[in-house]
Order: structure tokens, then sequence, then C-alpha cells
């Protein structure tokens, strides 16, 4: 079982340049971050005792995973392939979750390296040619499609089921469609409950009080992490044990409370609004990628009692390193102060790969040899957070001990409470995205929805045709 650790010093003002940086004697007991902490957590399990926060209850759901493990051996022995179909919350975490433990070529691997579990893809945008091209590759005789919508009206998802079914029922027949679907969706509202009831199609149900965006511990993320043989139960082990963590009122052992109210203060304090999370492993780009949805969307709120202007939020930055120290380290060691980086380092891997000694002569490439890739990989990260402490720029730096199920685990639950406590610390709620709805309303009303007025949409007289 790998451990998560945070490492914090290098967004404190010792450690910066003494001016920059969060005063550390803001998070001693009766400090003002700690005062801060205090009530954001207050809030939090007032939330909880309100039954609004789910997520924290999946960890603990047994009749609920015990359902998803039964659903994935029923029908991971007939099919080859698992399409996930689903945009947004009801990809990205079960996307995270695949390329970080089954690695980058599972759909490659033969079937005896698979372990005879079936390829894993991810059907996320509307977009007519990557469905074309994936519905046109795949033998649909031997796959399943899992299609996942909390709400059960999400637009782009049910108009790529749609598109899915009609290619089934013209390889299969109309008798055999049915066999090559599972939803995964609200319990008893929406339209994929709907025809699941009409249609008896297998569906499994989303809590209803756990939001898309919250939903990777759920059967969203768990059907295809338990499909392909993921540990499930370590998956949620960690989770547990992180909750229980970031539930404690000592802040200096609370690793949420800490990254939450470090990462408000760099904002509203310093003026550091672009969050960078920073992953230094090709694995962990995904989790990048869902940790852009859950915190921009659950932080970027209007205030309650504000108008146009009273917008508060940080702008979330998904990166790689060190990929992306050949594209981004140069903004963020020389341009606007306006950047706190959250780095990720693991911190052992299953194959360093050793760098042979060879090319004696030549001085570019002698230094290298006798390293490991896993070891010039951590070194950059190691350089480059103390490049930017040099700078005066802030930084936080997670720690796992290794990639693994209980350690992905930990990660979706301590960023998840950390958005929760970080929102009660921006005055918004975390768990609604009232800023979504309106463009869903407009692209409903101009397609025809029945019931939604089309908009007359004011046309864009600026252009220029080459």
């Amino acid at each position: 079982m790998s451990e998560v650790t945070l490492n914090y010093g290098n967004i404190l003002r010792p450690r910066l340049d003494g001016s920059e940086g969060v005063d550390p004697d803001r998070l001693a007991p009766g400090g003002e971050l700690a005062t801060r902490f205090a009530t954001a957590l207050r809030e939090l399990r007032q939330r909880e005792e309100a039954g609004e926060l789910g997520f924290l209850e999946l960890p603990d759901n047994e009749t609920l995973s015990r359902q998803v493990l039964e659903v994935a051996d029923s029908f991971g022995q007939w099919f080859e392939n698992l399409v996930v179909v689903g945009i947004g919350g009801s990809s990205l975490g079960g996307r995270a979750v695949a390329e970080a433990l089954l690695g980058p070529h599972w759909n490659e691997d033969s079937d005896e390296a698979r372990d005879h579990f079936p390829r894993l893809y991810f059907l996320e945008n509307a977009d007519p040619d990557s469905t074309a091209a994936l519905l046109d590759r795949l033998d649909l005789r031997r796959t399943l499609f899992n299609v996942v919508s909390k709400s059960g009206g999400t637009a782009e998802t049910l108009a790529q089921f749609m598109v899915i079914e009609e290619a089934l029922e013209a390889e299969l027949g109309e008798e055999g469609v049915r066999g090559h679907l599972l939803f995964t969706t609200d319990p008893e509202e929406g339209a994929l409950r709907a025809l699941a009831r009409e249609r008896e199609i297998p569906a499994l149900p989303v809590p209803p009080n756990v939001g898309g965006r919250f939903s990777v511990l759920s059967p969203v993320g768990l059907l295809p992490a338990a499909a392909t043989g993921v540990d499930v139960e370590a998956l949620l082990n960690g989770a547990r044990e992180m909750r229980d963590r970031c539930l404690n009122p000592d802040l200096s052992r609370n690793p949420a409370g800490l990254l939450a109210v470090l990462l408000h203060a760099a904002d509203t304090d310093l003026g550091r609004s672009v969050h960078v999370f920073m992953p230094y492993a090709d694995r962990l780009r995904a989790l990048a990628l869902w940790y852009q949805q859950l915190w921009g969307e659950s932080l970027g709120k209007r205030l309650p009692e504000g108008g146009r202007e009273a917008g508060v939020g940080p702008t979330p930055l998904p990166a790689l390193g060190a990929v992306d120290q050949h594209s981004l380290l140069q903004l963020l060691m020389e341009g606007p102060q306006d950047k706190v980086v959250v780095f990720l380092r693991v911190a052992r891997r299953e194959r360093p790969l050793a760098i042979p000694r060879t090319h004696q002569d030549k001085a570019a490439l002698a230094y290298l040899g006798g390293h490991t890739l896993e070891e010039l990989l951590d070194t950059e990260l190691r350089a480059t957070v103390e490049a930017l402490r040099l700078e005066g720029r802030p930084s936080l730096t997670l720690e796992v001990e290794a990639l693994d199920a209980h350690a992905l685990g930990a990660l979706f639950m301590l960023w998840q409470v950390t958005t929760v406590l970080a929102g009660s610390l921006y005055g918004v709620n975390p768990l609604n995205q009232p800023g979504v709805e309106l463009g869903k309303g407009l692209t409903s009303g101009l397609l025809g929805r029945e019931g939604i007025a089309r908009p007359a949409l004011e046309p864009d007289d600026g252009h220029w045709t080459a």
C-alpha cells in the first residue's frame, strides 16, 4: 500500500525570498488560516450530515461495490471490448484510473498479457470523426457499451448512444441490441433510467447525492476498473484512509485542509489565481485533466449576492512533467506572478530502466550513463521545484510511494475533500454548476427540443475570410 504525503514548505515565506509566500504563523493554532480551516471543516461536516456529500460514503458502500463487481464479472467473460460512453465527470475519472493502473498500451497487449480482460475505450466528445472511427474498427458482436450519464439527459452522450444503438441493430438485429448495452445513471430519474426499465437494459446506479465530477469512486469509475481487473478494494481502501485523514480537525495533520487553505491563500492573498497541477508520470496525465474539471467547475462561481462582476475561483491548468518543462516552465519562472504549482511525484517505479554507460567519449551523453530514466525524471522534478523556489515562485509537492490502486484512491479522495473545503473558503457551493446550464439550454433550443424555445442568436459581425 502506497502512502501519500504533502510537502508544502515551498509555498511558505521562509523558503522563498521573505516577501513572497504564506506566513507560516497563519497556519498555527489560532492563526488566520487555521481559523478559516476550522470554519470550512465545520461547513463540510454540516453538508455531510445533511446528506449532500455522497462521495464520502462511497468507500464504505459495500453493497454498491459488490454490485459493480458482479456486473463486471458477468459481462467480462463475454466481451473483448468495453466502450465507456460519457463526457466530463462521466468519463474523466474512469479514464484516469485506466491510464494510471493499466498503462498506456493496454489495448495493444495480447489477450494473455491482459489476462483476457477486455480492451477499454472511452468515447467522450460527440465528434463524428472519433465516433465513426471507433465504431468502424470494433467487432460490435464482441463489444459492450457502458453508457454513462448521472442525469440521464446529457445531450452528447444520448446522441452517441443513438448512433451506437443504430449500428448495433444493423449488425445484430433489434433483439440483439440489449445484450450489448449497460447504463450507469440515476437510480430513479432521467431518460437512461426510463429506457433501462422499458427495454430491460441492465443499469448501475449513481447515488443521487454524488455529483458527476465527484463520481469516480461510484459505478461510474469502478465499473471500467473492475472489468479490466483493477483492484477495486485497494482503490476504495486508499480513499477511505485518506477520507479519515482529511476529516481531522488538526490542520497540521489534515492534507486536504492544508491544500485548501494554502491554495486559497495563494489566490486571494498572493494574487496567484492560476493553479497548475503537474504530475511527473505519463500515466497521470488523465488525472490532471480530472483535477481540471473538479477544481474549475466546483470553484469558478458567481458569489450568491453579487452580480456579473462578483465571480471568484482559481483557474486550473493541467500540465505534465517533464514534458511541460519544455513548454510552460519559462512562463512559470519569469512570467506574471499569478501562478502556484502543485507537483505530483511518484517515488518508486516498477521499472526504473537503466541508462547504459555508452558514448563515454561524448560529454553530452557520458554523464547520463549509469543513471536510470526514473532518476532522470525525478531529478528534473526536484530541479524544477528548486528553480521556482530560487525565483520566489511558490509550489507544493504531493508524493506517492508507488503508483498503485491504493495511492490513486487516496489522491481522488484528497482532491475531492480539498475541493469542498475550498468551496467554503471561497464562499461558493462547490457541488453545483449553474454556469453550465445556460449553454445546455441554448443547445437544446437550437436543436429543437420540445418545450424549449429556440433562441435567437446575435450575429457575430466581425469576421475575416482568407
